[in-house]
């Protein structure tokens, strides 16, 4: 079982969609990205679908075959529902000592847009920078927390030095 990059599952979480989801290739250590789409045409076996796709697409099959067809190979990688980054802000503002710009700050999340309206009034409140320090340090120890608990061994190539 080869080390993943804590980078690459971190980038799995960040760039979680509806229509792609991430896998830990246990074998070699890599993240891959694939389509849901792929996985479901792999899945129900739909050969018309998977011979009609573009050469440059071939190679994507086959991984999407090996995650189907080997279980034992692959984790699902975590994704951005399962780090919850709402709770996140939560927490953040838990952290703010100024009271007057922690209400502001809860007010912002209620109701329809609130990570838009939280993030503009973080910014107003000269704190988008602690929230962003905040959120990254939070989705680190959940990814070092998914891998633990998944048996996923992790390379550490983050450079904490180099955040700032």
């Amino acid at each position: 079982m080869k080390p993943v990059k804590l980078s690459e599952l971190i980038e799995a979480v960040e760039f979680d969609s509806d229509e792609f989801g991430s896998w830990v290739d246990l074998r070699n250590g890599n993240v891959v990205r694939l389509a849901h789409s792929l996985i479901s045409a792999v899945e129900d076996s739909d050969d018309e679908a998977l011979q009609s796709m573009a050469e440059w697409e071939k190679e994507e099959v086959e991984i999407a075959r090996a995650v189907v067809e080997e279980s034992e190979r692959f984790v699902k990688a975590p994704g951005k529902f399962d780090f919850h980054e709402y709770r996140q802000m939560e927490r953040f503002i838990g952290t703010v000592h100024d009271t007057a710009a922690a209400e502001q700050l809860w007010r912002a999340i209620k109701g329809k847009g609130a990570f838009r309206h939280f993030k503009d009034t973080a910014n107003r409140l000269g704190l988008l920078k602690q929230w962003y320090e905040y959120r990254d340090e939070a989705l680190e120890a959940f990814v070092r927390d998914w891998a633990e608990a998944h048996q996923v061994p992790l390379s550490d190539d983050t450079d904490t030095n180099a955040k700032s």
